[in-house]
């Protein structure tokens, strides 16, 4: 038998790789040929190992001494599948044993004793080896049984870190959470029971959690088909990663289970999570409680698979005091008052994801309008400011009844709820059937709010109204495709604000996005609009003018191209398909080319997958236009990037157009399609991308440029494309493609421009040469004033007094042209301003100076200051301190650093680390004078970065607003 032990081991130690660690130990004990079964009865201070049966588990309880995350667990063994064996070994050739050798080494000896010698030691041998089989088959059965009771042979919780994703083994389908929060304490405390699948093998759980206490002896998970409740081994809290590992001692049985946790957490006061928010009522300072979850901060309210693709239903229940509004997604079902406390329960949520959820707990009145279809839709605002939601109320309705027009599927909550929130970052969160926003952006109120105000409103209640549809019923499936909802929501905001105010005329405004992401998507340093997301901290770094303006100036650019009825038509295909579940941008280029039967996913590849944008040069050559892409980089390098570009062109007349897709780096057209006439080929001017429908810069040569000079002062070409032209050559301009000269040439011929989008970008172009003048060569200030011909006409023609039935646009023009009047140092508006603004100290009431023009006074007044002279420095924060308006704070502390002196610079950013300018506000002090911009730029890095940077998106635009030097819109 000696030859066997190598062999047996060898043989079951094969079996354990191809069957498991059982199979190992089933086959050792084969070769043992030992009793009961194969697995011999040893007992070994109480330790027994049983017979164990085809599919039938075993049952002995085996205790442990608990540990401190642990509770005393009984353990069971899982069945173990015997393989039929048979009884006889199987001879093989082997190496021989040592007792072999010793043996023919004592060759001399007679053959009788040889063999009498032979066959006792051979039967030694056996006995030996049958020893040795025995015990080391022990030991791995002990071993494999002693892992099975600790849990399944796998990692151990070093798998889940650095993940960009939670595992997928455990799918949660239904939460019950439970809050209590303390407003004065600003903590909360909760418990959420969590239905979970289990869908393959495993011994851990794996779901979000940060910024939470968590009660270790509180977690428990039971499985639905068994009575007995699971305690984990152990309770990994893993913060770097955000997550929450419970290792288990026994595999979790696949199938439904119940996983619930208690927890505690803090009311922070950063704006995301579950947080606090402020006002004062009646002298008196009250907290807001309220929810900010996108991207990942439901985690910071209750441990949750905070993934959007990890959809479920949600069931609410809050105890606050009884006195407070408490709101969430659902209608309330349910609310118990006791004493000081109330229990508030909601209905039951649809399926959605963790980052919609909402909860906001506070001192509120509302107004209520029903939709035709009967949807409740109520605007809540501070007590005192009823009046101020009305407006946002009618629009929220107005647009609930397009939005279901024009998806073909109608808003799915019983109620949609829009709260104004004190302090709220970036703008709003359209949560499922809560949407919060920030106050200046839901408010309105006709004594201090200004037509952009106004327009605000429409722009963002029709965007969070969007993701109702377009986010929140169908999802997106991860954060690399955050652009499909906030590029989708944005491009919708302005669809539906043109329809509902079309003589606003919005689609020329979008002009200013489009612009915005043009800009910034000229940068070496931009990246794709769809962005691989390998881990939730890479979220923010996406949340800019790419993913939302760039995003929806490449859906607006697919509209025009495939049609807006065909559009519409597969967007509302698109809809119905993904409707409560997650999608990727492939599936909406599948939906649309499926109904438009374009190229569109090969089309929008080249748009969503790589960084930039072309610009296409376009000349005259031998009576043909000669087109050739490259991609445009504001540093004036040309990148390598190509793009299939859908061109579109008007020659001489918006009668006669041309389109196509130029798919290779040049192409020509002859003029001869374009023009019947051979003789007027050379008077006739050519536009490219007609509306600024493509996502590209147009760089004409000079005779063409001429000839679009001329057209612009004669007003041939449409609002838009008179931006187009200027905006392109500006940019050409800045990155040395073309000269100053000629963008100073082209500017002079927008003398009599009164259109508000294109007047509003040459103003702003203007601050930014006046900018680069100062840098350059200081000496070139001297002939800024050259640029108040450009305003002084719009200005006369408007005036400083609002006229009856005059258009929104003019209202909102007068402001932008009157503020920049002001910082050009314009003398007759300087000094009409501080005579407004004088009255406007002794009566706040006076019609001098209405709201529209507020900005420009402010300026104007600003501009006048110095160490000398602070009268209006400190008449400004007077205005400040007694208005309890939002937007007129927001003037004020847009302005405050308006002013030509350093000192008075930097006394007014320190009042934005005040405690009287809320956090959020503080970043509406950067974009100071052109005069301060280096002293500002000091003030950031020894102390603005260490209390505003930390405001996240903020940081990137701290420097871009000091050195931009522009006033911020009215």
């Amino acid at each position: 038998m000696a030859f066997l032990l190598p062999v047996a081991w060898g043989l079951s130690w094969e079996l354990g790789l191809l069957m498991g660690v059982g199979a190992a130990v089933v086959a050792g004990s084969v070769l043992c040929n030992t009793n009961n079964g194969g697995f011999p009865n040893i007992n070994n201070g109480g330790f027994h190992i049983p017979h164990i049966h085809r599919n039938q588990p075993t049952t002995p309880p085996v205790t442990h001494q608990p540990t401190a995350l642990q509770v005393p667990v009984q353990h069971t063994l899982p069945p173990v599948t015997v393989p039929q064996t048979t009884t006889q070994p199987v001879p093989v050739q082997h190496k021989k044993s040592e007792v072999e050798e010793d043996a023919n080494e004592d060759s001399s000896k007679k053959e009788e004793d040889a063999n009498e010698d032979s066959s006792e030691t051979e039967e030694d041998e056996n006995k030996k080896l049958r020893n040795e089989i025995a015990e080391k088959a022990l030991e791995v059965a002990a071993e494999y049984i002693e892992k099975r009771m600790m849990g399944p042979p796998q990692k151990s919780i070093e798998q889940f870190k650095g993940q960009a994703r939670l595992p997928k083994f455990a799918v949660p389908i239904r939460y019950n959470i439970r809050l209590k929060p303390d407003l004065n304490a600003c903590k909360f405390a909760g418990s959420v029971a969590i239905e979970l699948n289990i869908v393959a093998d495993t011994s851990f759980i794996v779901l979000n959690a940060a910024e939470l206490s968590v009660d270790t002896a509180s977690v428990s998970f039971a499985h639905s088909s068994i009575s007995k409740v699971l305690k984990p081994l152990k309770v990994h809290v893993v913060e770097e990663d955000e997550i929450l590992v419970l290792d288990f001692a026994d595999t979790l049985l696949i199938g439904i289970g119940f996983l619930t946790i208690h927890f505690q957490g803090t009311l922070n006061d950063r704006m995301k999570g579950f947080y606090t928010s402020t006002f004062e009522h009646n002298g008196e300072k009250k907290n807001v409680a309220v929810t900010r979850f996108e991207p990942v901060g439901a985690r910071r309210c209750f441990p949750c698979w905070d993934e959007p693709a990890c959809k479920a239903v949600f069931k609410i229940t809050l105890d606050v005091p009884s006195k407070l509004v408490a709101l969430s997604n659902m209608p309330i079902i349910e609310e118990k008052i006791d004493g000081d406390l109330k229990t508030v329960s909601y209905q039951e949520s649809p399926i959605m994801s963790t980052y919609l959820v909402a909860i906001v707990i506070g001192l509120f009145d509302y107004e209520e309008h029903l939709t035709s279809d009967g949807v409740k839709v109520r605007v809540y605002c501070q007590v005192g400011k009823l009046n101020q939601g009305r407006f946002a109320l009618d629009v929220a309705v107005r647009t609930l009844e397009l939005y279901r027009e024009y998806f073909a599927v109608p808003y799915f909550l019983p109620k949609l709820d829009m709260v104004a929130i004190p302090d709220f970052a970036f703008g709003a969160m359209a949560n499922y059937g809560l949407v919060t926003c920030c106050e200046t952006d839901l408010l309105y109120d006709n004594q201090y709010s200004t037509a952009a105000n106004k327009q605000r409103v429409v722009i963002v209640v029709a965007h969070e109204l969007a993701h109702q549809w377009f986010g929140n019923l169908v999802t997106i499936e991860w954060w690399t495709h955050l652009w499909l909802n906030e590029g989708f929501a944005t491009w919708v905001s302005y669809l539906a604000a043109n329809h509902l105010f079309p003589e606003w005329k919005m689609w020329t405004q979008f002009l200013d996005d489009y612009a915005e992401g043009l800009r910034l998507d000229g940068l070496a340093e931009s990246h794709p609009i769809e962005v691989e997301i390998n881990h939730a901290r890479e979220i923010d770094e996406i949340v800019n003018a790419i993913s939302y303006n760039k995003g929806a100036s490449v859906i607006r650019m697919l509209q025009s191209y495939l049609g807006a009825e065909c559009f519409q038509r597969s967007l509302a295909s698109y809809i119905k398909k993904f409707a409560r579940s997650n999608a990727k941008t492939k599936d909406l280029w599948a939906a649309l080319e499926e109904g438009s039967g374009a190229p569109v996913n090969k089309l929008m590849n080249s748009w969503t997958k790589q960084k930039g944008y072309p610009v296409i040069s376009v000349k005259v050559k031998d009576r043909k236009l000669v087109f050739e892409q490259s991609q445009f980089l504001a540093s004036g390098s040309h990148g390598d990037g190509q793009w299939i570009v859908p061109i579109t062109l008007c020659c001489g007349s918006y009668d006669v157009q041309k389109d196509f897709l130029l798919q290779t780096k040049s192409e020509t057209l002859d003029m001869k399609e374009l023009l019947s006439d051979e003789n007027n080929l050379a008077s006739t001017w050519v536009k490219l991308n007609v509306n600024q429908t493509g996502f590209y810069r147009v760089k004409y040569d000079e005779d063409l440029a001429a000839k679009l000079r001329y057209v612009i002062e004669n007003k041939y070409l449409s609002a838009t494309d008179r931006f187009g032209v200027l905006d392109d050559s500006f940019a050409l301009c800045m990155a040395g493609q073309q000269s100053l000269t000629s963008l100073l040439t082209l500017m002079g011929a927008y003398k009599e421009e009164l259109e508000y989008a294109v007047l509003s970008n040459l103003i702003n172009i203007s601050y930014k040469v006046e900018r680069i003048a100062a840098d350059a060569t200081p000496d070139l200030l001297n002939y800024i004033k050259l640029f108040f011909n450009l305003f002084q006409g719009s200005a006369m023609k408007l005036g400083w007094e609002p006229k009856t039935g005059e258009s929104h646009l003019d209202a909102m023009l007068r402001g932008e042209v009157l503020t920049a009047l002001a910082m050009f140092g314009h003398d007759l508006t300087l000094k009409e301003a501080n005579r407004r603004f004088r009255a406007f100290l002794d009566d706040r009431n006076t019609p001098l100076l209405h709201p529209n023009i507020r900005k420009a006074a402010y300026v104007a007044v600003m501009r006048e200051v110095r160490t000398s002279n602070r009268f209006g420095y400190e008449s400004l924060l007077r205005v400040y301190r007694e208005t309890n308006s939002s937007q007129e704070k927001t003037r004020v502390l847009s302005s405050l650093t308006s002013s030509p002196d350093p000192n008075i610079i930097v006394e007014a950013l320190n009042f934005l680390l005040s405690s009287e300018v809320r956090t959020l506000d503080a970043v509406l002090g950067l974009a100071v004078s052109r005069e301060g911009r280096e002293t500002a730029w000091t003030w950031m890095k020894t102390k603005g970065f260490k209390h505003i940077g930390g405001q996240g998106t903020f940081l990137l635009s701290c420097r871009k607003n000091i050195h931009r030097g522009a006033p911020s819109r009215p």
